[in-house]
C-alpha cells in the first residue's frame, strides 16, 4: 500500500491536498453560517476567468486565478455593501460574466483540451513543487488571519447587526473574510478542480453541523470530515485510476449522509 508515497508527484499531491483540506472548512464554517454557501461556487467561476488568462498569456494559472479570483470578490463585496445589487443577484451577475469571459479567453487559443481538463476537475499530476511553497505560505496567512479575527468573525456570522453596533468593524471583516475566501479556492485548484471546490468548502461543514455541536467542536469535526475525504479520496483515485477531485467530493458526501443517520437516530 504504502508505494504510493514512492511517487515524488504522488508526495507534493498529498502535502497540497492535507493544506487545502485544513484550510478549507476553516474559511466555509464562516461562509455557511453566514448562508454565503454560493460564493464559493461564484469565486470558483471567476477562477476559470483566471486560469484562461493565464494559459492565453503563458503565465502560471495559479497566480492569475489569484489575481482574478480575489478582484471578484472585493467588487462582490462591494455590491453587497453598497446594496445596489440583492446579493444572490450579484452572484449570478458574476457567475455569468466570468462564464462568458473564460468561454471566450479559452476560444481565443488553440490546444488547451488537456491543461483545462486538470484545472477543472483537479488533477495532483500537476502540483509542481514551487506550487507547495506558494500554497504553504498563503495557507498560512489565511489561518492567521482567521486566529487573529476569530472571535470577530464568530460575532458576525451569528448577528451582523450586534457585532456592528458592538464596535466590530463589520465591513472590514466582511472584506477580509471574502479575500480569504478568494485565496483559498485558488489553493484547492490543483487539488479538487474549479468545479468542485466549492465542494470541499461546503460539505464539510455540512457534515459536522448535522452533529449540533459546539462552534469549535463543528470546526473539529468539520476538519476531520474534510482531511478524511482528502487522504482517503487520493487513495481511492490512485489504487483505482479515478479522478481524484470527484472521489474526494464522493467520500465528503458519504460523510455527510452518515453523519445525517447518526444524528437523526
Amino acid at each position: 500500500m504504502f508505494e504510493i508515497f514512492t511517487y515524488s508527484f504522488i508526495v507534493r499531491g498529498f502535502e497540497a491536498g492535507l493544506i487545502v483540506g485544513f484550510i478549507a472548512p476553516l474559511i466555509g464554517i464562516f461562509l455557511v453560517l453566514r448562508r454565503y454557501s454560493l460564493i464559493a461556487d461564484t469565486l470558483a467561476h471567476a477562477s476559470l476567468a483566471g486560469i484562461a488568462v493565464g494559459l492565453l498569456a503563458n503565465m502560471n494559472p495559479f497566480f492569475t486565478a489569484l489575481g482574478v479570483t480575489v478582484l471578484s470578490s472585493l467588487g462582490l463585496e462591494r455590491l453587497r455593501a453598497t446594496k445596489r445589487l440583492y446579493g444572490e443577484s450579484a452572484l449570478a451577475l458574476f457567475l455569468s460574466g466570468s462564464l462568458a469571459i473564460a468561454t471566450v479567453l479559452l476560444s481565443l487559443g488553440k490546444g488547451f483540451t488537456s491543461n483545462l481538463f486538470n484545472y477543472l476537475f483537479g488533477s495532483i499530476v500537476t502540483v509542481t513543487q514551487t506550487d507547495i511553497y506558494v500554497i504553504a505560505v498563503l495557507a498560512v496567512v489565511v489561518a492567521v488571519l482567521v486566529l487573529i479575527f476569530y472571535k470577530e468573525l464568530i460575532a458576525i456570522a451569528f448577528d451582523e447587526e450586534y457585532a456592528r453596533v458592538s464596535g466590530i468593524p463589520v465591513g472590514l471583516l466582511n472584506t477580509v473574510l471574502i479575500i480569504l475566501a478568494a485565496v483559498t479556492i485558488s489553493l484547492a485548484i490543483p487539488v479538487v478542480g474549479i468545479l468542485l471546490i466549492s465542494a470541499l468548502i461546503v460539505i464539510p461543514v455540512l457534515a459536522a453541523l448535522q452533529l449540533k455541536q459546539s462552534f469549535l467542536r463543528t470546526l473539529l469535526y468539520a476538519e476531520f470530515v474534510s482531511l478524511f475525504s482528502v487522504t482517503s479520496g487520493m487513495l481511492l483515485s490512485f489504487y483505482f485510476d479515478l479522478a481524484t477531485g470527484g472521489v474526494i467530493v464522493l467520500v465528503a458526501l458519504f460523510l455527510f449522509l452518515l453523519t445525517t443517520l447518526f444524528a437523526r437516530r
